[in-house]
């Protein structure tokens, strides 16, 4: 699980990277600082599966 403290001090790198806190949440920082976070999730309709990300905040 993530900390408040990780979340804050993450570096921007030169490419955006994830850190995961479980279950499908991360937050994404990008190369210029920003933040976001994120939830990947699978939407099983019949015998096909669909991947979506959600972006919250």
């Amino acid at each position: 699980m993530l900390t408040d403290t990780q979340c804050r001090t993450a570096k921007p790198k030169d490419k955006p990277y994830k850190l995961t806190d479980g279950k499908g949440l991360y937050l994404e920082v990008k190369p210029n600082g920003t933040k976001a976070w994120r939830y990947r999730f699978s939407i099983r309709i019949t015998d096909t599966a669909k991947e979506s990300t959600f972006a919250v905040g």
